[in-house]
Parts: structure tokens; C-alpha cells; sequence
């Protein structure tokens, strides 16, 4: 069953004196999920009493944290003022780094994008990444994108391995990334937190803290992006595993059925993603290097984009059986950077070949949130300032995994 918005089953409360932090963080989580909201309300969702709300609105209003909205009008009575956070009251940045694109985004504290900055640089290294993002930080603080004094802390979605996977096209020093330490380079642009993970994780925290997070509270969210990947979110917190790479769907074993390996057992990871469709559509005469470009093709460059999603479909129709049968989420959510009109085309090449299947399988939906994976890093400061559900701690001490990692961590 999805849990809808304003049910707060999750969430519960305690009037103990010692329980005062976990009380704030209760009330800032029941107000961001369910604003606008009175104190009343409140009070009754959180579990808490009416003079325990009142002492800690009071406090998050004297913060900025948290606005008084409007008043709602009833049949009879003093109307009820209702309490929303205050987009003011925090700023974030969030930053992602791929093996095809920049994206910086200066983001307030109900996911509101105040500024963006994007590149489409295939395999930029790492002195030009920071470079350029600290361009982009410097035009934010100059544009008064961003309040200085609220600025909440950086987040980075970043592949792991990303030195050192095989990738199409990888140049040779793009292995520096393997030993390049991301936070202590951008430390040097803020003395506040830096926080990193996985950009697939980060794109389903997006999803969880700005998209259908309000209608489902469990999916598994499949990012289409240079090399593909997956994240993992249950009972409204993203699931990071030992590792943290739960959902990583990359690694999945599919059959091949194409060409001379057809039939060889590879990951997911090596068939599909943004690299194999333009590698596919470059071998056939069509010249392309970023998702723009898919929308600006001919007819025939249409038909072969076409031919490959449906060929795609099949491992992904797959792979949501096995996700549906392991973890059994509410949704299986589809984002990223491929246009939104090709994912709604793929969607329906997917729920084609699961029509005659089991009808308990989740559901399938495209993702509501553009720069999936940069508003999630932004959101990975927001949430630690907010006090949300979302909160990872890890992500303050993470570093992109290397490949000895993935057996040994």
C-alpha cells in the first residue's frame, strides 16, 4: 500500500526532557511533509502536546527555519495560522560530477533551484572540476543567489569507481580521479560540511525529499545516465546498505541477445546507459554526444534510437521482476538524463512486456524531478539542517568507492 502524504505512521514523538532534539527534528519532518500545517495539527500528528509544539515553533520561528504562511479560515473560530518552512531559512549546493557533465545548483530549503550552472564536458578531469565549480560557488555568493550566513554545506553525487570503470571513449588520465580527494578540494571554498554519495543515491534522495517521495515512501529508483545506476529507498530513508551501494542495479546479471554475444552473461551496467545508446546510434552513422541531441534527430535516427529502447526494455523489464520479487517497493521510478520523452517511450515498451505478468509487481513511474542527482546532493545538506527523515551521516565522511572496495569494504 503507498503511504500518502500526512500519513505519519513513521513518525512518533516523546515529551521526555531528554528527548528535546528528537522532538525538533519530529516537528521540522511533520511540517516539510505536510505544510502548510497549523500548530494544532501538528500537535495531533506528531503525537507531541499543544505547549510542547508551542515551545519549539516559537524557537524554529526565532531561527528563520520555519514561517508563519496564512491564516486558513474555518466555519467558526479563530482562524488557524499554518506553519511552513522558510525557503530563506537554508541554502545549499549541490554538485554533480559525471563522465559527461557538471551540474551545480544553488538550492533553498524547500528544493527550489535559486541558481544553475551546467557543463557538458565529456570526462572532465579533476583540476577543471574544481576550477568550475568554484566559478559557479563564487557566482552564486556574488548574484546573492545564496544567503552566506545560511549556507548550509556543499553536496557531491559522484559516481564511484569513476577513475576506473571501463567506459567507451575513457582517456587514459582520467584515472586521476581514483586518488583525488573531492572534499578536501572543495573544503577550500567553505568552512562548512561537504557531503558525498553515490549520484544515484543522491537522484532517488531527490526523489524521495522533492518528487513522488509524497505519494511513495519504498521505491527503487533506476538512473539513466553514462553508466547507469540505481538507488534504493524504504520507509522513507534511502537504504545504503553495507556498502553503500544497495540498489546498485548496474551489477545485475542479464543474458545478452544481441550480436556475437548474444547469449553471454553480462551486468546491466554493460548493455545499457546513455554511452552504449550513442556508441549504438555511432556505429550506425549517427553522430551524437549529449541527450540534446536525441531531440533534434531525423527520422531515421529516430527509428534507431526506437529499436534500441525496445531491445532495452526487455533487460529492464527483467529487472524489475527481480527488484519487485526481492525488495518489493510501492514504484519503480525511471530518471535521469535521458530526455523525458524517450524514458516516457521506454516506459511503454517496459510495461508492455509486464502487462501478462504478475499484476503485484510495482508500478512503474518516469521521475518528477529534473538534475535529479544535483538537487539530491543538495539536499543531502538540507536534510542534515532541517533534521529529516533523510539524513545520512555517512555522507559526511564518504569518498567515492574504488574498485578493491566493492569486495572489501
Amino acid at each position: 500500500m503507498i503511504r500518502r502524504k500526512g500519513e505519519q505512521h513513521d513518525l512518533a514523538g516523546s515529551n521526555a526532557g531528554q528527548a528535546r532534539e528528537h522532538n525538533r527534528a519530529l516537528v521540522l519532518q511533520t511540517i516539510h511533509r505536510n505544510a502548510p500545517i497549523s500548530r494544532a495539527e501538528l500537535a495531533r500528528q506528531s503525537g507531541l502536546t499543544k505547549p510542547a509544539i508551542a515551545r519549539i515553533v516559537e524557537t524554529l520561528l526565532d531561527e528563520g527555519l520555519v514561517m508563519e504562511a496564512r491564516r486558513r479560515h474555518g466555519l467558526r473560530g479563530q482562524p488557524a495560522i499554518e506553519l511552513e518552512i522558510n525557503p530563506e531559512g537554508c541554502f545549499s549546493i549541490g554538485v554533480d560530477i559525471d563522465r559527461d557533465h557538471l551540474t551545480i545548483l544553488a538550492v533553498d530549503a524547500v528544493g527550489s533551484v535559486r541558481g544553475r550552472v551546467h557543463h557538458e564536458t565529456r570526462f572532465m578531469l579533476p583540476d577543471e572540476f574544481v576550477d568550475l565549480t568554484g566559478e559557479a560557488i563564487t557566482y552564486f555568493r556574488r548574484s546573492r543567489l545564496i544567503d552566506e550566513a545560511r549556507l548550509s554545506g556543499i553536496g557531491v553525487a559522484i559516481p564511484d569507481w569513476l577513475g576506473e570503470l571501463p567506459v567507451i571513449g575513457k582517456p587514459d588520465n582520467y584515472v586521476q580521479w581514483t586518488d583525488f580527494d573531492v572534499r578536501a578540494a572543495l573544503s577550500a571554498f567553505t568552512s562548512r560540511p561537504i557531503f558525498i554519495d553515490n549520484e544515484s543515491n543522491a537522484a532517488a534522495m531527490a526523489e524521495l525529499d522533492y518528487g513522488l517521495g509524497d505519494e511513495s515512501r519504498s521505491f527503487f529508483y533506476i538512473y539513466i545516465c553514462a553508466c547507469t545506476g540505481g538507488g534504493l529507498v524504504l520507509d522513507g530513508m534511502r537504504h545504503r546498505g553495507a556498502m553503500g551501494l544497495s540498489g546498485e542495479i548496474g551489477w545485475l546479471p542479464v543474458t545478452n541477445d544481441n550480436g556475437p554475444e548474444n547469449g553471454k552473461v553480462k551486468p546491466l551496467g554493460e548493455i545499457f546507459s546513455l554511452t552504449f545508446l550513442y556508441d549504438y546510434l555511432g556505429k550506425n552513422g549517427v553522430v551524437v554526444s549529449k541527450p540534446q541531441d536525441l531531440l533534434g534527430l531525423d527520422r531515421r535516427g529516430r527509428d534507431l534510437v526506437s529499436t534500441w529502447l525496445k531491445r532495452m526494455s526487455l533487460y529492464l523489464a527483467e529487472a524489475v521482476e527481480h527488484i519487485g520479487l526481492i525488495v518489493d517497493p510501492d514504484a519503480v521510478v525511471f530518471g535521469g538524463r535521458l530526455p523525458v520523452r524517450l524514458i516516457d517511450e521506454l516506459l511503454r515498451y517496459v510495461n508492455g512486456h509486464l502487462a501478462a505478468k504478475d499484476p503485484n509487481l510495482p508500478s512503474i513511474h518516469r521521475a518528477t524531478t529534473e538534475d535529479a542527482a544535483a538537487l539530491g546532493a543538495a539536499a543531502m545538506s538540507t536534510s542534515a539542517a532541517l533534521m529529516l527523515g533523510s539524513v545520512d551521516p555517512a555522507q559526511r565522511t564518504r569518498l567515492p568507492l574504488q574498485i578493491h572496495q566493492r569486495v572489501s569494504a
